[in-house]
């Protein structure tokens, strides 16, 4: 699951970056989007990703030390301010992309599916969907992989190799 987050973190870094270099989106763009990204709970998705970020950070900081470890603890609790400032600044960059990927009025469209019962189903299970997505997707490769080596090797033997 973090190679998931890594390569969302990676793909919404290049995006941000590749829109940072278009045209400012307009005012009334951004207050459509920020409301979008609001709607899609974008910043609940960081909020629940970062302590487990904090936690593969702790060894580091810490070193398997007990007094620094319970200091960091206090300092990286759920919710605590030290979140507050990358989480503004990623919403502000992610409400920006949207605003320079869609029209005023496609982000009004977008946001309100979302605020329908349809959209708030298809938010709520995004997550499961994606993970069970995934797994299909390993699941065929795998069998697609097997088939493929199984037939190609036969196909070698068959030419008077030994694979």
């Amino acid at each position: 699951m973090s190679r998931f987050l890594l390569t969302i973190a990676g793909a919404l870094l290049l995006l941000v970056c590749n829109a940072a270099q278009a045209q400012a989106p307009s005012p009334e763009a951004m207050d459509a989007a920020r409301k979008l990204v609001a709607t899609l709970k974008i910043a609940d998705q960081y909020r629940a990703a970062l302590p487990q970020l904090m936690l593969k950070l702790r060894p580091v900081v810490a070193q398997d030390r007990p007094e620094i470890e319970q200091d960091y603890d206090a300092l990286t609790a759920p919710g605590a301010a030290i979140y507050a400032p990358f989480a503004a600044a990623m919403i502000d960059q992610i409400a920006a992309l949207y605003a320079a990927s869609f029209t005023v009025d496609e982000l009004r469209q977008i946001e309100a599916f979302y605020t329908q019962p349809a959209g708030r189903k298809l938010l709520e299970k995004s997550d499961a969907l994606a993970q069970a997505s995934a797994q299909i997707g390993q699941d065929a490769n795998q069998k697609a992989v097997d088939e493929l080596k199984q037939r190609l090797t036969e196909a070698l033997r068959q030419k008077g190799h030994k694979p």
